[in-house]
């Protein structure tokens, strides 16, 4: 792997917060070792200039919502990587930007998730139902919330699933406490889960952890069905069927606690190159060319992936629970349209990642 990394070129961005969370110098400093050139993107610059990159990792969350909501600024930044990616499909990644706005919208990834059930057809799994609430309360609202099936109590979330605002959530246990929901919102059942929280390493508690296969084909799935790298999946168990039921999906969460994380990482960055370009020179040794104007439509379905899963040595429990409401995600993928190489998939079979936050 060494020989083959040697002039590869790693470009980024993370908000500042997200790069001191992560400590990701200590990535950086990683890729050097190994031969990598580590590049910190300036998004107020043309990327070409910055260039050639085989890969891109970055969390633009916060720079993609800002542009759905038409601030001129974040849209120039954001246009400003597509049209890198759209003129450059050799580059690595980590993750397509319209497979992120799926995932920051919570109506589509809910959409998304019961798609994902269906085809499936495993009767270990059952997400809640769920409907977007744009109107307040009213008597044709109560209609359409017994058509499709939702129940009291509810969950209320906001429909953006980022930042501080995405985490408050408020229970609803009648058709009187309707009357205080502010929307645009998603209300979904309640699934009494008794309040557990997973996550990985060992158990606490008395719950049922998630099954290993359920969250592999789970994680299978999305990968497939977004082409993303990075995410975490929030899943809680009925404590009354024993059912496992995925109420969030997180892009890029926070993977405190993952041991080597930044090994892995940089060891499937190698697996998805090798697999994805196996005879191209490094980035380093191609020759600049004029970019191609190829401007993709940000609804553009993402390319499916096939890609691993940040995870530890198989061997004792994956778990530890907390009570904090929801268990938190398995499956930590890392990596794009490629093939998963074998340590990495030994990697992915026993974790379920910590705490995912969104920031």
């Amino acid at each position: 792997m060494q020989t083959f990394l040697k002039g590869r070129r790693v470009g980024y961005w993370l908000s500042e917060k997200k790069m001191k969370k992560l400590n990701f110098q200590a990535f950086a400093d990683l890729c050097r070792k190994r031969g990598i050139e580590v590049v910190q993107l300036d998004l107020s610059q043309p990327l070409e200039e910055q260039g050639p990159l085989d890969v891109i990792i970055h969390k633009l969350t916060d720079l993609i919502l800002e542009a759905d909501q038409n601030d001129s600024q974040a849209v120039l930044l954001v246009q400003r990587v597509q049209d890198y990616i759209d003129a450059h499909p050799e580059t690595i990644v980590l993750d397509p930007l319209p497979a992120i706005r799926t995932l920051l919208d919570r109506c589509k990834s809910y959409q998304l998730i019961h798609r994902i059930e269906k085809h499936m057809r495993d009767d270990r799994i059952c997400s809640p139902p769920f409907m977007v609430l744009n109107t307040e309360c009213s008597p044709d609202v109560l209609k359409q919330i017994k058509e499709l099936g939702l129940t009291f109590p509810f969950i209320c979330k906001t429909r953006v699933a980022h930042g501080t605002n995405s985490h408050e959530m408020a229970i609803i246990f009648s058709e009187d406490d309707l009357k205080d929901v502010k929307p645009p919102c998603v209300i979904q059942s309640f699934i009494n889960h008794n309040a557990v929280l997973y996550k990985r390493e060992n158990v606490e508690g008395v719950s049922q952890p998630p099954s290993d296969d359920v969250m592999r084909e789970l994680s299978r799935c999305l990968r497939q069905a977004l082409g993303v790298s990075l995410f975490g999946i929030d899943v809680i168990i009925n404590n009354q069927t024993g059912q496992h039921a995925v109420i969030d999906i997180n892009a890029f969460p926070g993977y405190e606690g993952v041991p080597e994380f930044f090994n892995h990482l940089l060891n499937h960055i190698s697996s998805v190159l090798q697999s994805h370009s196996p005879d191209i020179a490094p980035a380093s040794e191609q020759p600049k060319v004029p970019p191609v104007s190829s401007t993709v439509p940000s609804s553009a379905p993402p390319a499916p992936g096939c890609c691993g899963m940040l995870g530890k040595e198989a061997g004792g429990s994956p778990w530890i629970v907390e009570g904090d409401g929801g268990l938190k995600g398995p499956r930590q993928r890392l990596g794009c349209n490629s093939a998963v190489s074998p340590n990495f998939q030994q990697h992915c079979v026993s974790t379920i990642a910590t705490k995912a936050s969104s920031q």
